[in-house]
């Protein structure tokens, strides 16, 4: 039973970087137009997600 706990956790937090790295290349398109950064916020992923939230949501 514990072995199918890690595994489901380790799928929840591979949904959650993937998700993450969605939602950053996304927002970022949005806000430059640029592919390449776009790519680099997509590296950074929730860190760029949260900065973006923090700088520009109200």
């Amino acid at each position: 039973m514990e072995r199918t706990v890690i595994v489901n956790r380790r799928a929840v937090a591979r949904a959650g970087i993937s998700f993450g790295t969605a939602l950053a290349i996304a927002i970022s398109w949005s806000a430059n137009h640029s592919i390449l950064w776009a790519i680099i916020h997509g590296l950074f992923s929730w860190v760029y997600v949260i900065y973006y939230a923090l700088r520009y949501g109200s």
